[in-house]
């Protein structure tokens, strides 16, 4: 199939989000056009309140947008049922928070395979197994597995984190300030291993950030300032 024949990962048209405070309107996304191919290492970059997590939220059918078109992996959001949204995040979209949101009662194995068990399609033990442990190795945690949240520096946790995002064998991964709560040194090592899943995998990543090191790696940038995008740089420019 040829590219253009090819549907993008995610593709905006003319979107806005603006948010009921009371009796004001505060527009939060102010007519963003933005498309990301599959495979994208993609960054959205701007300061605090530029819009960043409210771009990523509308992309993971976790907020909808007040106008304007939203597809994800062709799917045109607005359209879609709460059953059918909530089926296309577990689908096609693996989210990583900078809070990582492990389940502290559960080991490193325990964590990642937990989405795996969730809804109908429940994979075979084996299956489940081979994919979670292959993915343990991935991230480095090899020794690890049995070790709770608790146990683990903040970078393994977000390793973790990691894997259990890839676990479902996602299209696109959303990460929202994925570095944020890490040290300089262990951030570039995240951002390296996403890097080379994306690489291995040809999974589309999408990042929030005003991390620069982030920026930096990213093949895609687009820059956000007051709800707009201000900047844009793809591959080759």
């Amino acid at each position: 199939m040829t590219e253009t024949m090819t549907k993008p990962a995610v593709h905006l048209e003319q979107v806005w989000k603006i948010y009921e405070l009371g009796k004001t309107e505060v527009p939060a996304v102010k007519g963003v056009d933005l498309t990301i191919k599959k495979g994208d290492f993609a960054t959205i970059a701007g300061p605090s309140g530029s819009g960043k997590t409210t771009l990523l939220n509308l992309i993971g059918c976790i907020d909808t947008a007040t106008s304007g078109t939203v597809e994800v992996a062709g799917n045109e959001t607005s359209s879609l049922s709460d059953r059918e949204a909530t089926r296309l995040r577990h689908a096609v979209l693996g989210f990583i928070f900078q809070s990582f949101n492990l389940l502290p009662v559960l080991d490193v194995y325990e964590n990642i395979e937990f989405p795996l068990l969730l809804g109908k399609d429940v994979p075979p033990k084996a299956e489940r197994r081979e994919y979670t442990n292959y993915l343990i190795e991935e991230v480095g945690l090899s020794e690890f597995r049995k070790h709770r949240p608790g146990e683990l520096s903040g970078g393994q946790r977000q390793r973790v984190a990691i894997a259990r995002a890839l676990v479902t064998r996602p299209s696109i991964v959303l990460a929202d300030e994925p570095t944020a709560n890490l040290d300089s040194q262990t951030g570039t090592s995240i951002i390296e291993l996403m890097k080379k899943i994306n690489q291995e995998l040809e999974t589309t990543f999408i990042f929030s950030t005003h991390d620069p090191s982030i920026v930096e790696i990213a093949d895609h940038v687009v820059r956000l300032h007051d709800g707009k995008v201000e900047e844009e740089r793809r591959p080759g420019e």
